[in-house]
């Protein structure tokens, strides 16, 4: 019987095609606006990632994102390192500036300035040149995406020079940083050598990051940073999540891509339930020449469901796998799409999506398989 349904699926090509295409947009369209959400939402936190070797980062009481930073005195230093827990504090410097390329033309950048000594901060994957360069003067660590930016076409390597608010700057190392939202390029250098490329006013220190000593409780070793200084002192992934949550709360960035999304489950839904409505009404007198020689009605149903379950599998495969073939290939063409994917948790709720979208076709079609009268093949 499920042979039978089989070719009475694909026997009309036009309808089957139909179907496989509108649950193959439903599918691309869920998994990569779902996808670039997410890539979006962990840009957020892109400095904390990068930042690995901190467990906690400490700040202003009234901080809430990496992007706005209220600068602390530099004397709040010695005073977290003296906080029971803590093995190590050094001190973090985000602010801005301008790049001006070889072209003429100038790009806003990120200014990350790190601990002079142990360079924490800095992105641990070198495409180029080395880290410990940065000790040298007017020395700086420039993002892949921002090299690009400055020499589009040209291949990696130290020892270029650009300007950075008018000053010289050295680049002795390429490195792989996070994803972030910033377009402009991202630039690491040490934290004396920072103040020197932005002077920005009296209070330069803009976060400081902490490692707590081995087997100690995070929350409790932050919770005594904030007892003794004042300041709010958060666990790094506890940080990088409010990072998220400040994105969701403060942008319509996650109202526009649920939008999209809605608005294509109900273009999938409405297609595939027309044309499966139109399939079983053009195929009524099979159905009913089955019940005329005894067909039950589960056996129709399941003939029903096989229908659905083929249309459905072929749509979802082919659109799961044109949303994994643009992750891949996209951020390697333009670097604004570098970082997006297309985690697993994705691709199987959309798989349950497409299963879902069929059952209700299949349902709509339903109807008129259980209630046709067999006699109705006997009629002209």
């Amino acid at each position: 019987m499920y042979l039978i349904a089989l070719k009475m699926l694909f026997g009309d090509r036009s309808k089957y095609l139909g179907l496989v295409l509108g649950v193959a947009f439903t599918t691309l369209l869920v998994n990569q606006q779902v996808g670039i959400l997410l890539g979006l939402l962990d840009r957020a936190g892109s400095a904390v990632s990068d930042a690995s070797e901190a467990d906690i980062w400490v700040m202003d009481p009234g901080v809430k994102t990496l992007d706005i930073v209220f600068p602390l005195r530099d004397t709040e230093l010695p005073r977290v390192r003296s906080v029971a827990g803590v093995a190590w504090a050094v001190p973090l410097f985000k602010g801005g500036g301008t790049v001006r390329t070889p072209t003429g033309t100038v790009e806003a950048t990120v200014v990350y300035g790190v601990d002079d000594s142990s360079l924490v901060g800095t992105p641990q994957t070198v495409i180029a040149g080395r880290l410990g360069d940065l000790r040298r003067v007017d020395a700086v660590a420039l993002d892949v995406d921002g090299f690009r930016r400055i020499w589009p076409g040209q291949p990696y390597e130290a020892g270029r020079t650009f300007e950075l608010n008018d000053r010289r700057a050295v680049v002795v190392a390429v490195v792989e940083a996070s994803p972030s939202f910033a377009s402009g390029p991202v630039v690491y250098t040490r934290y004396s050598q920072a103040l020197q490329f932005t002077n920005n006013g009296r209070n330069q220190l803009s976060f400081i990051l902490v490692k707590a000593e081995a087997g100690r409780d995070l929350s409790t070793v932050a919770t005594a940073i904030t007892f003794r200084t004042g300041l709010k002192a958060s666990p790094a992934t506890l940080f990088k999540k409010d990072n998220v949550q400040f994105v969701i709360d403060n942008t319509g960035i996650p109202t526009s891509f649920a939008t999209v999304v809605a608005l294509g489950v109900i273009v999938g839904v409405s297609v595939v339930g027309l044309l499966t409505n139109l399939f079983v009404l053009e195929n009524l007198k099979q159905f009913a020449a089955l019940k005329a020689i005894g067909v039950r009605n589960h056996r129709l149903v399941g003939m029903v469901l096989a229908q659905a379950a083929t249309a459905g599998g072929v749509g979802w495969a082919l659109g799961l796998g044109a949303a994994a073939a643009f992750f891949q290939f996209a951020g390697q063409g333009d670097p604004n799409f570098r970082g997006f994917i297309l985690p697993w948790f994705v691709a199987a709720a959309s798989a349950a999506l497409a299963a879902s979208i069929m059952v209700v076709a299949a349902a709509v079609g339903l109807r008129r398989v259980l209630f046709v009268d067999p006699a109705v093949v006997f009629r002209g």
